[in-house]
């Protein structure tokens, strides 16, 4: 039979098809709607310029040039029906009805049926966007980390992995409420975050008969350590060395055989290429979705892996007749790579038209165009991915020596790429069978040991009376009755910095974060007024650092000094693995005490009472999440000078350290004069302040009392952050919210000026109405 074939896309996976297919004896000639700069060039092979939604369109050419199959390269002509669009008029498609592509327009259609057909994957829920309170309340009470995705298309950018509890629900808010995905979101899938290796495997089926492709593992994030924004993908390798045979035959069992028999059964059989991500987890694999197409950018490299005399036209024509199992596949016994080169600025804004020149391309290496485009003659970017250079060597070094050798043969300005592609399997390659040690095991006891030693200066200087004040022993001793108290309430509280780490890790500059982390707690403390005592700290890293953690326990015992309580101890753990590269984390424990008649809230508050704020030092150590997104798409970097103080940089000043209110307050606390405290971390006013009122009271604030502070300015700016988003989400220069009775205001206030603390702004007072009512937020649009 010879083929005329209709391949529909315009990336480099579509190259990549084409370029195979031109190769089949079956084939007569390749139409490929629109096409790139790179498909026209292939023999047998001709752009069209036809949209690839425009179905009619498409059809009447299928028609004019006697197409007999389809192919459609991306997702969302098969979510949208193309396949029907071609049946109708009896040309077959290679792939799915739209039925079964459900099963990536769909997130909670998928999970939905993983779960009917008993598909290991992990634990889920799904909520409609009207359902937002149950959303939350159900990762508040799940007990386990969670993975937030939209359910439906969002250009693979549908996924958003909070690192707390408050990080997810202001992932919910944004999917739910303010629709960041746009209709994609009107349901959202709430999944158990799994950790383990990632898997993609691609695997052919006629609707019977399922025939998967060696697995491979994709880098999605832009930055190398796979750090920075998701992509489309920067990179791929295949084989990946962990789908051993054990595991590949487990992930045909238990999930890719059963999930085409299942949609047989369940009335819409698949025909086409199935997607499947897996996560193999400390339980097995686990499906985490299904993609309908070819992957993109495995495909480039898999395409490489086929031998020669597979035929993958043969495959396609096979899969649409029903006789897969007649089909012989096989794969050359080697490793390809594929590595992504993108425009400068993907993904997010970025700029086309920037020529391309191509030049002495090594033996074994393909060139597949993506975002390419030919303009008066001139090869052109036009896309975020611009290339993907493809190579097939007999071993992964070969193979990624020759694939960086043919990224050096393909120049453009702006050129971006990961040089780190299979950084995965080259760390689990590089061992031997020298004898084994704890340091051999990625630990370091010397490490540990030079670290105490460096600490141990700084943790002397927090000593206090009641405190021993040594570390590198078991534990910390305090003696409450050496400092006087006499009916005294232990209060405690613990807390981490969120992720203002990663900022800390990609700018560089670690000596504050430890006071962030201090002051999480010990704020925390002093609002319930007690005063902090001790302060234990833990440490997490996959290989030490000693002068980085250095300069972190520096800032934690400058935290200790500033809130008057002793670094009495502290855990240091180095897990080779469980962190990625030099990321470590951080988080801290503070005990404090108070007298039984000055514990706080007082439960006099009535209506009346005086709200009084205390400035912040800057954005303290909440709504980072939001910060790192509203970073990247100002353009700067964390190195980029400040925009409203050219003598630091953004990082610098995003690094300002949380400030710690406890000494201004204890003398208010200590005469009584205070009825309650706020401190005003994640949720902002409308969240944090209610915590301390009686039910039957609330709060009214008013935002004209003070300027928003510049850097506030800027993040509502660049994220185009509402007010009342902003009211929710950040201290906007309000670190601490005092009530006090009306009649105590100026004493109040006179003792923060004796301790040192000379602006408090009157920004409010206690209502009778429940809840907080932010006024003249239009002071913060002037």
């Amino acid at each position: 039979m010879s083929l005329r074939i209709l391949l529909i896309g315009a990336g480099g996976r579509e190259h990549a098809l084409a370029w195979k297919l031109s190769r089949s004896s079956l084939v007569e000639h390749i139409y490929v709607a629109p096409g790139n700069g790179g498909t026209g060039q292939e023999t047998k092979c001709s752009n069209v310029n036809i949209s690839a939604s425009d179905f009619p369109e498409l059809v009447a050419f299928a028609f004019e040039k006697n197409v007999n199959l389809v192919l459609p390269g991306p997702e969302q002509p098969l979510v949208d029906g193309v396949e029907s669009a071609f049946r109708a008029v009896g040309i077959p498609v290679f792939g799915p009805t739209e039925k079964a592509a459900r099963m990536e327009g769909s997130k909670a259609f998928a999970k939905d049926f993983m779960a009917r057909h008993s598909i290991p994957t992990a634990q889920f829920r799904v909520f409609k966007s009207t359902q937002y309170e149950e959303a939350v309340k159900y990762v508040q009470t799940c007990g386990h980390p969670v993975v937030l995705k939209a359910s439906g298309l969002a250009a693979g950018k549908g996924v958003l992995i909070p690192q707390s509890i408050d990080e997810a629900i202001d992932g919910l808010r944004q999917i739910m409420k303010d629709a960041v995905f746009g209709q994609a979101g009107s349901e959202v899938v709430i999944e158990e975050f799994l950790t383990g290796p990632e898997l993609s495997v691609l695997a052919f089926s006629d609707g019977y008969t399922i025939r998967a492709l060696p697995a491979a593992q994709d880098h999605k994030r832009i930055g190398e350590n796979d750090t920075g924004p998701n992509t489309g993908g920067m990179g791929a390798y295949s084989p990946a060395p962990v789908a051993t045979s054990a595991v590949m035959n487990q992930i045909m069992k238990e999930a890719l055989q059963p999930t085409i028999d299942g949609m047989r059964k369940d009335g819409f059989p698949f025909v086409g290429l199935l997607f499947s991500g897996f996560i193999l987890s400390p339980s097995g694999p686990r499906l985490l979705e299904y993609n309908v197409r070819f992957g993109d950018p495995e495909t480039e490299a898999l395409m490489l892996l086929l031998d020669e005399s597979t035929d993958l036209a043969a495959i396609l024509l096979a899969s649409v007749e029903h006789r897969l199992d007649f089909v012989d596949i096989k794969i050359r016994p080697g490793v390809a790579v594929s590595v992504v080169l993108a425009s400068q600025g993907y993904p997010g804004s970025y700029p086309k038209g920037k020529a391309i020149e191509i030049s002495s391309v090594p033996e074994g290496v393909v060139v597949f165009h993506a975002g390419t485009d030919v303009k008066s003659g001139q090869l052109v970017t036009s896309g975020g991915r611009v290339i993907a250079v493809s190579a097939y060597g007999e071993n992964l070094r070969q193979a990624l020596d020759l694939a960086y050798a043919g990224v050096d043969a393909v120049k453009f300005e702006g050129k971006t790429y990961r040089r780190d592609i299979a950084h995965r399997a080259l760390a689990a390659a590089q061992t031997d069978n020298t004898s084994l040690t704890y340091s051999a095991a990625g630990v370091s006891v010397d490490s540990g040991n030079a670290l105490v030693e460096a600490i141990k200066p700084l943790v002397r200087a927090t000593r206090r009376t009641g405190a021993d004040g040594v570390i590198g022993g078991f534990g910390g001793l305090f003696d409450l009755k050496a400092i006087g108290y006499q009916d005294p309430i232990l209060v405690s509280g613990t807390d981490g910095v969120g992720t203002k780490l990663r900022v800390a890790m990609d700018a560089n500059i670690h000596d504050t974060v430890g006071i962030d982390l201090v002051a999480m707690s010990v704020n925390d403390l002093i609002v319930q007024g007690a005063e902090p005592l001790f302060f234990l700290d833990y440490y997490g890293c996959s290989k030490l650092d000693v002068p980085v953690a250095t300069q972190v326990v520096k800032g934690i015992a400058e935290g200790c000094l500033q809130a008057g309580c002793a670094l009495v101890g502290g855990e240091t753990a180095e897990m080779p693995g469980m962190y990625s590269d030099d990321d470590y984390d951080l988080a801290g424990f503070a005990v404090g005490a108070v007298e039984r008649h000055l514990v706080l809230p007082r439960n006099d508050i009535q209506a009346g009472d005086v709200l009084l704020g205390l400035p912040s030092s800057g954005v303290h150590s909440n709504g980072f999440s939001l910060i790192r997104k509203i970073v990247e798409r100002s353009g700067l970097t964390y190195t980029s000078p400040c925009p409203w103080d050219a003598s630091k940089t953004l990082g610098a000043e995003l690094l300002t350290p949380t400030k710690i209110y406890v000494k201004e307050l204890l003398p208010a606390i200590h005469k009584g004069l205070l009825k309650g405290m706020s401190h005003i971390t994640g949720g902002g006013f409308t969240e944090n302040i209610p915590r301390v009122l009686p039910k039957h009271l609330g709060c009214y604030v008013d935002a004209a009392a003070w300027s928003l502070p510049p850097v506030f300015r800027f993040l509502k700016k660049n994220g185009n952050v509402a007010s009342t988003e902003m009211a929710r989400t950040f201290n906007n220069g309000i670190g601490m919210v005092l009530i006090v009775g009306s009649e105590d205001v100026t004493a109040v206030q006179e003792l923060l000026i004796a301790g040192g603390l000379s602006e408090s702004v009157r920004m409010g007072e206690v209502i009778t109405q429940p809840g907080v009512d932010m006024r003249g937020l239009e002071h913060w649009d002037s």
